[in-house]
């Protein structure tokens, strides 16, 4: 009898890592309560596929004078969302004029200030599908996405996008009653790089501890750090120090926006990166992890250590041993 349960239950959790379902009714709901949040707009879907493209299938898709918006993602990936002219025209009139029209929308090509005004609603969805999948599968890939930058047409895509496999969800809808009717497009990286939810992480053994526990290390996981950018660090005589003025200049010898150190408040290096920008923010893109420091123990320090074994100490255990002579 618990042979068959155990069956059952796996064959359950199969079923939700696939996960296809819930990007399907995360991104409906998470899209209509954004154009009903955002700007009391009524949106309904009409149909809706998921389907997987290669980069060049991708770049076939957009429609003609869509606006198109670069949207990023966790571990430094990069999505694509996709608006018809009518779907676009319809958030910009139910902004201006507080209602949409029935007229077809205007042949022009998207701007940036089009681009800034549907900006939020895109935001909002995104952050609702990320809230529909908390629990799902689907996190992994259709998690942590955000606007960040307006394409005035397709054609960099192929530089910008990286070659992989894209899941792409294709949406008819109809806003406002049907006054206006046309595609969204949404398309993520469909390698997830984001996080899995909790539940796939637990294990039976997992599930049988200590609740106490559990909770506990998630409230210390979450706990915050503080962390140092580094680009260089300077060793100045006490009087010279007392003496600085302003307009003095202090030279930074090795100094590199490409060889920043990330330190903890204590000075140990967790690892490097070049500095840059996101969103309009400084930002430091991690390019090494340092490695941990390790210290090979001498032969009586490794006494203790089993036949064909190497005794291994961490460098402040070293510290210790040394100034104890």
């Amino acid at each position: 009898m618990n042979d068959v349960i155990r069956r059952k239950i796996d064959r359950a959790t199969a079923a939700q890592i696939e996960g296809a379902p819930g990007a399907d009714r995360g991104w409906r709901l998470a899209l209509a309560r954004a154009a009903r949040d955002a700007m009391a707009l009524d949106l309904e879907f009409r149909s809706m596929t998921i389907l997987r493209h290669s980069l060049s299938e991708l770049l076939e898709l957009p429609p003609d004078r869509a606006l198109l918006a670069l949207l990023d993602g966790p571990s430094a990936g990069l999505g694509l969302i996709m608006l018809s002219p009518a779907v676009m025209s319809a958030l910009i009139e139910m902004q201006t004029l507080g209602r949409v029209s029935d007229q077809p929308p205007a042949l022009r090509k998207p701007t940036r200030t089009d681009a800034a005004m549907v900006a939020g609603v895109i935001d909002r969805a995104l952050a609702g599908l990320e809230d529909a999948l908390a629990e799902e599968a689907d996190l992994v890939w259709g998690g942590g996405f955000r606007y960040a930058s307006f394409l005035e047409d397709a054609r960099p895509l192929g530089l910008l996008l990286e070659e992989e496999t894209y899941r792409v969800l294709v949406a008819e809808v109809a806003l406002a009653s049907g006054a206006k009717s046309g595609q969204v497009i949404l398309a993520l990286p469909a390698v997830g790089r984001g996080e899995r939810p909790a539940a796939l992480h637990s294990s039976p053994a997992d599930a049988a501890g200590p609740q106490f526990t559990i909770a506990l290390g998630a409230q210390v996981m979450e706990a915050g750090s503080t962390m140092d950018a580094v680009i260089a660090r300077v060793t100045l005589p006490i009087r010279q120090v007392m003496s600085l003025a302003p307009g003095d200049v202090l030279p930074l010898a090795h100094a590199a926006i490409d060889a920043v150190a990330l330190e903890t408040s204590s000075g140990r290096r967790i690892s490097t990166g070049r500095l840059g920008q996101n969103r309009g923010m400084r930002a430091l893109k991690i390019t090494e992890a340092a490695p941990s420091p390790r210290v090979v123990a001498t032969p009586a320090q490794a006494g203790t250590a089993g036949p064909g074994h190497e005794a291994v100490v961490t460098a402040p255990d070293a510290e210790k041993w040394r100034a104890a002579g």
